[in-house]
């Protein structure tokens, strides 16, 4: 049961949806990927005009909430990066260290869990994979195709879990 006394829930990923990953794709297409140089570079990331637009617009309605594949150890440049976007203020849900799962089921999960006490009113995600799943389980999305997709990183993320 959800608590209606409360402003419904807008969750947004991070990596090319608020974050603009692609100066640091080349990490992910050598073998083996270079997975701590892809994410110890997340903090020059740009910042991507339409996903910030929508999260700042949204937090007018909603509370606004991040669920990002990234790794827990990247929680600190993680959270000064949101803030030096001026994005709105909002929990940070991000991956286990350990946790090498698709992303597709580690958000779809950390949704429904959020959805047990909230209204989620939408997911904004660039990963097809994660929207058609949360599509499927009942989710509003929104698809972030603003910024240039990555063979790479699709890969990453359906295949090794990374983000």
């Amino acid at each position: 049961m959800t608590d209606s006394s409360k402003l419904p829930l807008a969750v947004f990923d991070l990596d090319n949806t608020l974050a603009d990953t692609a100066h640091r794709q080349h990490f992910l297409e050598v073998r083996p990927r270079a997975w701590d140089a892809f994410f110890a570079a997340a903090p020059q990331d740009p910042p991507l005009a339409e996903g910030v637009t929508l999260a700042v617009e949204s937090a007018r309605a909603c509370e606004i909430v991040y669920l990002t594949g990234r790794p827990e150890r990247y929680r600190r440049d993680t959270l000064e990066w949101l803030a030096a976007q001026g994005l709105p203020e909002g929990r940070v849900h991000m991956r286990s260290n350990a946790d090498r799962r698709p992303a597709r089921f580690t958000k779809l999960e950390t949704l429904r869990r959020l959805a047990r006490g909230r209204e989620v009113r939408m997911l904004v995600d660039d990963d097809e994979l994660v929207c058609d799943d949360a599509e499927r389980a009942g989710f509003t999305v929104v698809r972030a195709r603003w910024a240039a997709k990555s063979a790479a990183l699709e890969e990453a993320q359906e295949r090794e879990g990374r983000t």
